[in-house]
């Protein structure tokens, strides 16, 4: 059965995995790390969250962990329910309960995600990105070259961009577009302050713009081997 794998943050039951029975010896950030290196084998893991048990069920943790594919996280819980794992006594491992159906719109998986995501199913050479435009669409100098009797001092830095992500094994390439703006006070923030904020809005606008593109794909994963790509819609450019 094929697997979907949209650019989103992972949802439902499905995909989940509710592990307890942890002991309190380690820390909850040494159980967190022990948890990934664990669920990784079985495929791409979203998070891991690890929690205090409540008072009435004794010391110790549980953890709540996501896939990005509802087959690895079945995978996962068949082979490590009832095994000790990386600690003297056995876990339990069940898939996450089910709810009620509630109808939401899926969130976009920002950037960092997005390239996570692909360097695990193309390959960190598999996939890459090419800047198409980034103009600086910020109004400092039109606002300081105005002829106003009391001029304001609050501007705003803003970038627009437009990129594309290339699979070049599979003559794929998806555009996506980003924008981001930020305030300025030019009477309080000297020229070192106002040089790392434009490149901080530069970035993010690329950032939204990754994501945008990344939006556009889907990946039908096959098998274990075989993935293929297709659009969910096409963005044209001028």
């Amino acid at each position: 059965m094929a697997a979907l794998i949209p650019f989103e943050v992972p949802t439902g039951s499905d995909k989940t995995l509710l592990v307890w029975e942890l002991s309190s010896g380690p820390t909850a950030e040494d159980l967190q790390h022990s948890l990934l290196t664990v669920f990784s084998q079985f495929g791409l893991v979203y998070s891991v969250r690890v929690f205090p048990n409540a008072v009435v069920a004794g010391p110790g943790f549980y953890a709540i962990v996501r896939f990005y594919s509802a087959r690895d996280a079945h995978r996962a819980q068949k082979a490590c329910d009832g095994k000790q794992l990386f600690q003297n006594s056995p876990v339990k491992v069940r898939l996450g309960t089910r709810r009620k159906a509630v109808q939401e719109n899926a969130l976009a998986l920002n950037s960092s995600k997005c390239q996570q995501v692909a360097n695990y199913y193309f390959g960190f050479n598999g996939w890459s990105k090419r800047i198409i435009k980034l103009q600086d669409l910020s109004d400092l100098e039109e606002r300081e070259n105005e002829d106003i009797v009391a001029p304001v001092e609050k501007h705003s830095l803003k970038f627009f961009c437009a990129l594309e992500v290339v699979l070049p094994s599979y003559e794929c390439r998806s555009t996506g577009v980003g924008m981001a703006e930020e305030p300025v006070d030019k009477l309080e923030e000297g020229p070192l302050s106002l040089l790392l904020k434009r490149k901080r809005t530069q970035k993010l606008a690329l950032q939204k713009a990754m994501t945008d593109a990344f939006q556009k794909l889907l990946i039908v994963v096959l098998g274990k081997t075989f993935f293929f790509f297709f659009f969910f819609f096409f963005f044209f450019f001028f």
